[in-house]
C-alpha cells in the first residue's frame, strides 16, 4: 500500500516536532559541578601566564571554557566566599567576613577592634542546594565547608552527600591516615586528600547519571600544609629557579594534583555521557599567600597583581575563573566583565529553573547572559568588605570596584587608596590625592553600601599599643567590637 501523502497541518507538525527536539534537550535541567580551589592564585595556572605551574588540564578547560579574566572572590578569605556562593549574598550582610577561626579577636592591641563575625551560615538562609534539591536535583558537597560545625553542617545546608566538610578550614596533613586528625574521611594508607576527594567526586557523577546533580567539590588544597606528593615534589625542585617568583616546588606539586583531579572530574563527565549537559565552574575562594606565613617563606606570587590572601588588594580577590557550558558558552570566549562569587547562585538557580522569586532577595546577578556572549552585566559597583586583621597582615578594610576604579577604605585611620585598574593593575600608583573628587563620590557610595549591608564595623581600641600590635594576650579592657 503507498503511503498516503502529509496533509499541510500534519506536515507543520512534524517539522514543528523535528524543530521541537533540540529544544526539548536544552531545557532539560543542566547538571552543575562546582570546583573551588583553597588559596589559589590568579597567576597559578599556565593560561593566566605561569611558567612554573603544569596545569594542563586546566588549561584545557579554559580553551574550551568562558574565561572570566575579572572574576572575583568575594572575600580575601576562605568562609565569607564560601557563604556568598551557597547564598548569592553579600558576606557583609550575613556577617560571615572572616574565616572561622579568626572570627574574633586575635589581636588585643591593634588600632582597631574587629567586629565578632558569625560562627556559622545561618540555617534561615536558603542555599543554592536547598534550592536545587527541590528542583529534584541530587546534591553533593565533597571537600572543605568551613561554615559551621554541628547543626551547621553540609547536610543540614541541602545536601544529600556530605563528604569531610565540617567545620575545619584546612587539613592538618594530606596523607591518610594523618588527616584523620582534622577531616572526617577514611581512606587507604598513604592516600593523598586531593585524590580521594576526586576519587568520591567520580563515584557521585558515574551514581548519578538518573537525575540531575549538583556536585560541589571544594578542596583543602592548595592551602597550607604546603604538602605534595614526593616524586611530584622532586620533578618541580629539580625546575625551580630563583629569578622565577613563582618557585616552590611542593606548591607546584599540590597544584598539579588539582589539576589531575579537574581533569579526572571531566573525564568522569564524558565517560557517562553528562559532559554536554553540565554546567561547569573552576574558581576559588581567594587570592595566592605570598606573605611568609607558611615556614617564613612566600607560597607563591600572584605578580603582577599586588598583594595576595587577606589583602582587598587585587592579589587577595581576584581569582581564575572558567565557566563551561556546552552549547551556551562559546569555547575560548574571553569575558572582562567582573563577576564575583555571590553571582555565582542566582546563576546556577537561573540555569537550573528555579523560580524567580526564590532569587530575589540574593545580591549577585545571574551572568547567564554573558555565558551567552553579551559584554555587560549591567551593574556599576561590586563591593567588599573585611573589616578584620589576617594572618597575612592584611588591616580592617572595604572596598569597591567601578568600572576600572578602585577604592580601598582602610578602618585603622580613615584613609582611601584609588586605583584605575585598566592602567594600573598592580595598584602602585595611589590616585586618591590626584583625584579627589572621584575618590569622594567612590567612598560615598562604598560607605551607602555599608550602612544598607548593616555591615559590622571595626571600633577603637582603648587597648592599643603600637609595639604590641600582633602579641596576643589579655588586655586590661574590653577586647571585642559589638
Amino acid at each position: 500500500m503507498r503511503d498516503q501523502p502529509l496533509t499541510p497541518f500534519t506536515r507543520r507538525s512534524f517539522l514543528s516536532t523535528l524543530a521541537a527536539a533540540p529544544l526539548a534537550a536544552q531545557r532539560k535541567p543542566p547538571n552543575v559541578v562546582f570546583i573551588l580551589i583553597d588559596d589559589y592564585g590568579w597567576r597559578d595556572t599556565g593560561y593566566n601566564g605561569s611558567t612554573f605551574y603544569q596545569t594542563p588540564n586546566i588549561d584545557r578547560l579554559s580553551r574550551e571554557s568562558m574565561v572570566f579574566t575579572n572574576g572575583y572572590s568575594a572575600s580575601p578569605v576562605c568562609s565569607p566566599t564560601r557563604a556568598a556562593i551557597m547564598t548569592g549574598k553579600y558576606p557583609a550582610r550575613l556577617h560571615v567576613t572572616s574565616h572561622l577561626q579568626g572570627a574574633s579577636n586575635r589581636f588585643h592591641y591593634t588600632k582597631v577592634l574587629q567586629p565578632n563575625a558569625r560562627l556559622e551560615l545561618p540555617l534561615n538562609e536558603a542555599t543554592i542546594a536547598e534550592l536545587l534539591r527541590e528542583r529534584g536535583y541530587r546534591t553533593a558537597c565533597i571537600g572543605k565547608w568551613h561554615l559551621g560545625k554541628t547543626g551547621f553542617l553540609p547536610s543540614d545546608q541541602g545536601f544529600d552527600v556530605s563528604l569531610a566538610g565540617d567545620e575545619a578550614g584546612s587539613t592538618n596533613n594530606f596523607f591518610f591516615p594523618e588527616w584523620k586528625k582534622k577531616i572526617p574521611l577514611e581512606g587507604q594508607t598513604g592516600d593523598y586528600l586531593t585524590d580521594r576527594l576526586t576519587d568520591l567526586a567520580v563515584d557521585f557523577i558515574q551514581s548519578s547519571k538518573d537525575r540531575p546533580f549538583f556536585l560541589y567539590l571544594p578542596h583543602f588544597a592548595v592551602h597550607t600544609p604546603i604538602q605534595g606528593k614526593p616524586d611530584k615534589v622532586r620533578k618541580y625542585d629539580a625546575l625551580s629557579r630563583p629569578d622565577n617568583p613563582q618557585n616552590y616546588g611542593e606548591y607546584a606539586a599540590m597544584i598539579e594534583s588539582v589539576d589531575e583531579s579537574a581533569g579526572r572530574v571531566l573525564a568522569s563527565l564524558r565517560a557517562a555521557g553528562l559532559e554536554e549537559n553540565t554546567l561547569l565552574i573552576f574558581t576559588a575562594d581567594n587570592g595566592g599567600v605570598s606573605s611568609r606565613e607558611w615556614k617564613n617563606r612566600p607560597v607563591t606570587s600572584n605578580a603582577p597583581l599586588r598583594a595576595g590572601k587577606g589583602h582587598l588588594y587585587e592579589g587577595g580577590i581576584r581569582v581564575p575563573t572558567l565557566v563551561r557550558w556546552p552549547g551556551v558558552t562559546r569555547p575560548g570566549a574571553i569575558c572582562h566583565e567582573p563577576i564575583v562569587s555571590y553571582d555565582y547562585a542566582p546563576t546556577i538557580a537561573e540555569a537550573a529553573g528555579v523560580a524567580r522569586e526564590k532569587i530575589t532577595g540574593m545580591d549577585g546577578r545571574s551572568f547567564s547572559s554573558l555565558l551567552k556572549g553579551a559584554s555587560t552585566l549591567g551593574r556599576a559597583d561590586n563591593f567588599w568588605h573585611y573589616p578584620h586583621y589576617s594572618p597575612q597582615l592584611g588591616k580592617p578594610s572595604a572596598a569597591i570596584r567601578s568600572g576600572n576604579d578602585k577604592l580601598i577604605l582602610f578602618f585603622e585611620d580613615n584613609r582611601a587608596e584609588l586605583y584605575n585598574l585598566k592602567d594600573d593593575i598592580g595598584e602602585t600608583n595611589d590616585l586618591a590625592s590626584a583625584q579627589p573628587a572621584k575618590a569622594a563620590g567612590l567612598r560615598r557610595r562604598l560607605e551607602a553600601w555599608l550602612r544598607e549591608t548593616n555591615a559590622q564595623l571595626p571600633r577603637p581600641n582603648p587597648n592599643h599599643d603600637p609595639a604590641r600590635e600582633l602579641e596576643p594576650g589579655a588586655p586590661a579592657g574590653p577586647v571585642t567590637a559589638k
